[in-house]
């Protein structure tokens, strides 16, 4: 796992010391006191990642649904639980409450992570428990290099199910009612053009 402790912080810290903390490497997380520095990203990583930041940020605004925000802003779920900074993160607007000035002060509605090779035990594992007990309804999980997106949806018992998709090969947002992907969108070269998407979703 290429994860470090920074050097300088090699003591415990609180989460209150480390959103203050103005430490020039802001890749990182808090996790049981200690600060972890993640790796780089791959450059499918960030293209994935932007394309649907994108997406996201323009469905939200126009349906007046709620806030995106992207790494690194961090999310503390609950108060013994880490605080991540997911790839990205939609915040409805019933609970914009809990934007703070530096971080999301409880559960997104909808959390996504891309997979890196260095992430995958971290994303699969910890990650998914930490947005399960903390009541991320809905996490997107994407792997581009095998190609695989795995979507959980919270059901009524705190436990994360799958939702497969549909004969069509689209997967329904819970979160963001009407948004739908197809899947294969993720892994095509080039990412389809934007406009295409729009009229897709018969919004142009």
């Amino acid at each position: 796992m290429a994860l470090a402790t920074l050097p300088h912080t090699q003591a415990k810290i609180s989460y209150e010391d480390f959103l203050e903390w103005d430490g020039e490497d802001q890749h990182i997380e808090w996790v049981e006191g200690e600060v972890i520095r993640m790796s780089p990203i791959s450059n499918t990583h960030q293209k994935i990642g932007a394309y649907l930041l994108t997406l996201l940020q323009f469905y939200a605004n126009l349906r007046n649904l709620g806030e995106v925000r992207y790494e690194p802003f961090q999310m503390k779920t609950g108060p013994n639980l880490p605080g991540r900074s997911p790839d990205i993160m939609f915040i409805a607007d019933e609970n914009s409450k809990r934007l703070k000035k530096t971080y999301l002060d409880g559960p997104a509605d909808l959390v996504v992570e891309i997979i890196s090779p260095e992430s995958r035990a971290r994303d699969r594992g910890d990650k998914f428990f930490e947005y399960e007990a903390g009541g991320v309804p809905e996490y997107w999980l994407l792997d581009p290099i095998r190609e695989q997106a795995e979507f959980y949806q919270l059901g009524a018992n705190g436990i994360y199910r799958v939702v497969p998709l549909d004969s069509e090969g689209k997967y329904h947002s819970l979160m963001l009612p009407g948004l739908w992907l197809q899947v294969e969108w993720l892994w095509e070269t080039p990412l389809p053009p934007l406009l295409s998407i729009l009229k897709a979703w018969e919004i142009l």
